[in-house]
């Protein structure tokens, strides 16, 4: 019985089927309860708006057949309610080992499980960080062997060519977790380098914005504004408050001897403050500026040179291009017509955006892998051998989780008596570090793939 056969099995009614058209009125169709229909129809109508991003990987003892835990399983979670989306999880036969070993790779597989999920959202966070104004595609960026999420994982099937099922259990365990520490030195390593790029943009943008008694000024100046190549006279930038502007107006050729009358004009303005200018001889420079400070006028360290100025200005456009090389979007207008032209954006993507792509790919496929590991372990440690088990992936609906935990909590209580009251309650043993939340009678994993934390 497969998943359209349980469907059909557990509601056994006729669907109203109601199809629409961008100009007429809806067509109402009554159509029989098929098992194609109800794949199709369940699977893209109903299950999948109140789907999440959240699944549970579990497992049970194969009955005579593990087809009949797999039926059973759907009877019970779609009985009177679909309370989720279920899939096959397909794990190769692998070898067992001796006792001690799985008991021990348990514990190893956990520790690793944690830190390869962690790695994949670091990875995954980094990218929507360099992607920055483009986080609403960051979603697309992030693939598993060129395929979606939720497709990797409903469709998953171990791949023999990376973590060959003819190694031991701890030889695979330990080829990805090589694989997934060279990634994280990886990223530690160019997102170092990133970071000190976009930090010594963001300074010199920083000097470019903010107070005129800060901001750099070379954006502001004009080489007409200053008296050059003089050797007694010398111009003056000078902020002042804009309730200022009189007193300015009327003391600053008294401020100090030898300032050049009728010599200031003022060269701009923010919401706060102004800045003028004003010549005078370079003797009276230090009184000139002890008079202003007493009166609340700032002069600007700032002289006048064109060679310093450019060699910022390129500063800054060097650092803006290389940071824009990580993720490059380049627009080509091409004309189809002597009256249409389209433009066409092209995404050609940096070194940096490409080997987030391409790494986060790999840890997520290691971090799937790590999880049927520890299905298959764990299984084996519950259910004995020979090995006989099925492991199913659950996407449950979000309204209904609870309901789904009772149904499959009534299903496998039998398997482990232990796990009694799990659900409601949990017990706090001591010296035991158990988490009862998260312990049941069968085998369960979550696997949460909301992996983005935008602020």
């Amino acid at each position: 019985m497969n998943q359209s056969d349980a469907v059909s099995a557990a509601l056994g009614y006729e669907l109203i089927v109601v199809a629409f058209a961008s100009h007429r009125k809806p067509l109402r169709v009554r159509a029989p309860l098929s098992p194609h229909r109800v794949s199709v129809l369940f699977s893209s109508a109903f299950l999948r708006p109140a789907a999440m991003m959240e699944f549970w990987l579990i497992s049970a003892p194969g009955e005579k057949t593990c087809q009949q835990t797999w039926d059973k399983m759907m009877v019970a979670t779609m009985r009177n309610n679909i309370l989720s989306t279920n899939h096959k999880f397909n794990i190769p036969d692998l070898k067992v080992g001796t006792l001690d070993v799985l008991v021990g790779l348990s514990d190893e597989l956990a520790k690793l499980d944690s830190f390869v999920e962690s790695v994949v959202r670091k990875v995954a966070q980094y990218m929507a960080n360099v992607l920055e104004d483009s986080r609403d595609k960051v979603q697309e960026n992030l693939l598993a062997n060129g395929v979606d999420l939720v497709t990797y994982i409903t469709r998953f099937q171990w791949d023999m060519a990376k973590y060959p099922i003819k190694q031991s259990l701890k030889n695979i365990s330990e080829i990805i977790s090589k694989q997934v520490t060279q990634i994280d030195n990886d990223l530690k390593t160019r997102a170092s380098a990133y970071n000190n790029l976009k930090g010594n943009l963001q300074n010199l943008e920083r000097k470019n914005v903010g107070s005129l008694l800060t901001r750099s000024l070379a954006d502001i100046v004009k080489k007409e504004d200053f008296v050059l190549d003089s050797e007694y006279l010398i111009t003056l930038l000078v902020v002042v408050p804009k309730t200022g502007y009189a007193d300015w107006e009327r003391t600053y050729e008294t401020l100090a001897e030898m300032v050049v009358p009728r010599s200031t004009r003022k060269i701009f303005e923010d919401q706060e403050s102004g800045l003028f200018t004003v010549t005078l001889f370079r003797k009276a420079v230090d009184d000139f500026r002890h008079k202003a400070r007493e009166n609340k006028f700032t002069v600007r360290d700032f002289q006048y040179n064109e060679e310093e100025m450019k060699a910022d200005k390129d500063e800054m456009t060097r650092l803006s291009t290389d940071k824009k090389k990580q993720f490059v979007s380049i627009f080509l207008s091409i004309k189809l017509s002597l009256c249409l032209t389209v433009s066409v954006l092209f995404c050609q993507q940096g070194p940096l955006v490409r080997w987030l792509k391409v790494n986060f790919s790999e840890a997520f496929i290691a971090w799937i892998h790590i999880k049927a590991l520890r299905v298959f372990v764990e299984s084996v440690l519950r259910y004995g051998l020979p090995v006989n088990f099925q492991a199913m992936l659950l996407q449950p609906n979000k309204k209904t989780m609870k309901k789904l935990r009772e149904v499959l909590y009534d299903l496998y209580k039998h398997l482990d008596s232990s796990a009694a009251a799990i659900i409601d309650a949990s017990m706090d043993i001591p010296g035991l570090n158990l988490n009862q939340q998260e312990y049941y009678p069968y085998v369960y994993y979550k696997i949460d793939c909301n992996l983005l934390d935008f602020k």
